[in-house]
């Protein structure tokens, strides 16, 4: 039986060599999946030989593997519900399904639906699945087999975000060139409920309270909803000079925010998004173009700087160390459940 004494050599050990599990970490039940861009002659760190873009995945928090449809650009990865090997993936070449954790992949839409930004599937409908592309809103009514541009009402169709409402089938909120706008006939009719000078980038339902949805733009700072996304209010403290790309809930504290973009930095709020602390500090740069909570370790960030590598968390943005890659840039970081 391993003693106390041993376990904590070989902590300290794992911490020596670059890993971050904590002592008595259980197993993670959810996978990390990176969109990444690899700059120059990219490598993976503590690798060798040259490595590709495009879908990495990490099962243990201490290395990536690729996981097949290399590409410079991949927007969003999301889980299948009809099976725990399933993914999705927005990409320049359109909506792509896997059904083996990345070992195959296959083009779902056709030539007239590329690059799709956003990407959900409804969770009381889940043969719906929903893209914003750059002109209009994709629909699938069975599990992307089929598609329909169903974007009737939206003024400028350009879409970056999807959102669905988690407590009721058809209610999706959409973020846009010119706003946010909300269905509730799932994507029959749209309807704008906020207006924007420029793109809503993210848009997210709070894991804690389904009535409260939390928005970031490019022009327009963060925005703030507590009716289900009906009406919204400017986030104060959030500067609206700069494009925000991300703005994210902390699955296991309801009081924890994280934001962050492009010479924003990244910014966090431990009190509900009253106040807002800069957390960039021990980061390359304050070109951030993703960042995530890790739902299976609280505390735990991941901030992907421009062309450099994936940096990791474990005290809410104190603190930062570098944790995958060596130049990269990773568009996107999701947090997929095993089952």
């Amino acid at each position: 039986m391993q003693t106390l004494k041993s376990k904590l050599f070989f902590a300290a050990l794992l911490a020596a060599l670059g890993g971050h599990a904590p002592i008595g970490a259980a197993a993670p039940k959810h996978d990390l999946y990176l969109s990444v861009l690899l700059s120059g002659p990219g490598q993976i760190m503590g690798g060798r030989t040259p490595a590709l873009s495009g879908v990495y995945r990490s099962t243990d928090r201490l290395k990536v593997e690729h996981v097949g449809f290399g590409h410079i650009r991949m927007f969003q990865v999301i889980g299948d519900p009809h099976s725990a090997d399933g993914l999705y993936l927005a990409a320049l070449n359109g909506v792509v399904h896997s059904k083996d954790r990345g070992k195959t992949w296959r083009i779902l839409t056709g030539w007239d639906m590329t690059e799709p930004k956003g990407l959900a599937i409804d969770p009381n409908a889940t043969d719906h699945i929903y893209a914003g592309l750059p002109d209009g809103i994709a629909v699938s009514r069975d599990r992307g087999a089929t598609w329909a541009r169903m974007n009737d009402g939206i003024r400028r169709s350009y879409t970056q975000t999807i959102t669905i409402d988690r407590t009721q089938a058809g209610r999706v909120l959409a973020g846009t060139e010119l706003g946010i706008y909300l269905t509730e006939d799932g994507a029959r009719t749209w309807r704008l409920v906020q207006p924007t000078t420029e793109t809503t980038y993210d848009l997210r339902q709070s894991p804690h309270d389904p009535k409260i949805f939390f928005a970031v733009t490019t022009s327009s700072g963060a925005l703030w909803s507590e009716d289900r996304g009906l009406t919204w209010k400017p986030i104060a403290g959030v500067p609206k000079k700069h494009t925000l790309h991300n703005g994210v809930f902390d699955p296991s504290d309801a009081r924890r925010l994280v934001l962050c973009g492009w010479d924003a930095g990244l910014l966090v709020s431990e009190d509900g998004g009253r106040t807002w602390l800069d957390r960039t500090a021990g980061l390359p740069n304050r070109q951030i173009w993703s960042v995530a909570v890790d739902p299976d370790q609280p505390g735990r960030l991941y901030a992907s700087p421009f062309q450099q590598p994936v940096y990791v968390s474990e005290d809410f943005g104190l603190t930062w160390k570098p944790a995958f890659f060596e130049k990269a840039t990773a568009f996107n970081l999701t947090f997929v459940p095993r089952s």
